[in-house]
């Protein structure tokens, strides 16, 4: 059983050069051989052809001079021998059950060929010498009685003949598939060559530069046009994680540097008066921190693609649940938040899950919370195939040439390159990596009161048996 393995497995080590030369051979062989089949056999049945030809002329010659009173046992053929192919011929009377009526010895042929032979056919008879032919012409005695007459010869030579044609034939099949496999494997050779040099460029390639693109409209051709595409993700990709990770460590180093220097200050200068105001400070920077882990860890979440599987998520009572806790912590006593309000005219169900669906309404939420005058509205629509989640804020809004750039990591507007707005710039990052991960939508324009409007899509749900009751 275990044979099978082992033989693939060994397939599976070689190299590709080697597994096409071996096909190719195998095909070749068989092809060969079965030609060299077919040749063989088609010259057998050109000699048994060419001495059927002289067998019918005797019997024909025969049957005239048995029709014309000749005695059966005085009847013979008009040429004694075939030159090259046969040993003389025989001609042999009998009647139709197969009795000698030439007074010659009893036939040597079975009731089955005898009947073959009294049919028109013609058959070779096998022994422990040369192969001997017959052929039956049927008869009329001049007493009007049935016969047989019988025209047999010994095909000299015959199996020599088959034996060294059939002998050559496998040599030169042979021969034909070691020069089918040696084109083979110089024709591989040549065809993988242009590989190995994209390999060997490939290797020693720096960034940012390119495979050269063979000229041709083939394979290799878009194999290089597909690598290039592939390189070219891995820079921008490489390109990507190093500024996230350039900007990460910045952001984090911000609160960490803040919560240092206080407690440095503390210790050194203890002050009970403001013992307060320090830890005060150290809980808003520690608090900072702990939201910006929080987001990178649920960005690099998403990047993994670890996500929970889609369910039908109610966006009503998500958003509802949403907006009460915006509007518990939106602003610090005694200063209130913008009122929030939302639109919601029918249900609607998302395919998602209800961890993300609120990440993303809470980072909306507290973005737009973040920049809005007095109100932001919050609606939930349905829009065919799709659940749309749509939150408006009366702010300052966002430049038509920033509304793209927004959804980057750590991005954030000039205006807010101080951190007046204690963002870090990962909220809308992960509205866009939850969103787009589960195959939606999000982006922003300009809001009806001039604000920043976010709209997000996600593929449309069916609702739930007991939802519908």
């Amino acid at each position: 059983m275990k044979t099978p393995a082992v033989l693939a497995g060994w397939w599976a080590r070689r190299s590709l050069r080697v597994r096409i030369t071996v096909a190719v051979a195998g095909v070749a062989m068989l092809a060969s051989g079965a030609l060299a089949w077919v040749a063989t056999g088609l010259v057998g049945i050109t000699i048994t052809g060419a001495v059927d030809v002289e067998l019918a002329r005797a019997a024909a010659t025969a049957v005239g001079r048995l029709s014309a009173g000749v005695p059966e046992d005085s009847v013979v053929p008009g040429d004694a021998s075939l030159d090259g192919v046969s040993g003389e011929i025989h001609i042999r009377v009998s009647d139709t059950a197969g009795r000698p009526l030439d007074d010659g010895r009893p036939l040597p042929l079975s009731p089955e060929l005898l009947r073959r032979l009294a049919s028109g056919d013609s058959v070779t008879e096998y022994g422990p010498g040369a192969p001997t032919r017959w052929l039956g012409v049927s008869a009329i005695a001049p007493d009007g009685s049935p016969r047989l007459v019988l025209a047999a010869a010994d095909l000299v030579g015959y199996s020599s003949v088959l034996r060294r044609g059939a002998i050559g034939l496998s040599l030169a099949a042979v021969l034909a598939a070691f020069g089918v496999s040696l084109a083979a494997w110089t024709a591989v050779g040549l065809a993988l060559r242009p590989v190995g040099r994209m390999r060997s460029a490939a290797a020693s390639l720096p960034p940012g530069e390119r495979l050269p693109v063979p000229p041709a409209t083939d394979e290799l051709r878009s194999l290089a046009e597909e690598l290039n595409e592939l390189l070219a993700r891995r820079d921008s990709a490489s390109a990507r994680l190093e500024r996230f990770t350039g900007d990460a460590a910045h952001e984090l180093r911000s609160p960490v540097a803040a919560i240092r220097a206080q407690a440095e200050v503390a210790v050194m200068h203890p002050d009970p008066a403001l013992a307060e105001d320090t830890l005060r400070s150290v809980a808003t920077e520690a608090a900072r921190l702990s939201e910006l882990l929080s987001d990178l860890l649920a960005l690099a979440r998403a990047d993994a693609g670890a996500r929970p599987p889609a369910t039908a998520v109610d966006m009503v009572a998500e958003a509802s649940t949403a907006i009460a806790r915006a509007t518990q912590t939106s602003a610090p006593e005694p200063a209130p938040g913008p009122a929030v309000t939302l639109t919601a005219p029918v249900p609607v169900w998302a395919a998602a899950s209800p961890g993300e669906v609120a990440l993303v309404l809470d980072n909306l939420l507290a973005n737009a919370c973040r920049y809005a005058r007095s109100r932001v509205r919050v609606s939930v629509l349905p829009a065919g195939r799709a659940a749309r989640l749509v939150v408006d804020d009366d702010g300052p809004g966002v430049p038509e040439a920033d509304q793209q750039r927004v959804f980057d990591r750590f991005t954030r507007l000039e205006a807010d390159r101080g951190g007046v707005s204690g963002g870090a710039g990962l909220g809308l990052a992960l509205v866009s990596a939850l969103v787009t991960g589960r195959s939606g939508t999000v982006r922003m324009s300009t809001a009806p009161d001039g604000g920043a409007r976010v709209e997000a899509r996600w593929p449309a749900a069916t609702p739930p048996d007991d939802s519908i009751a």
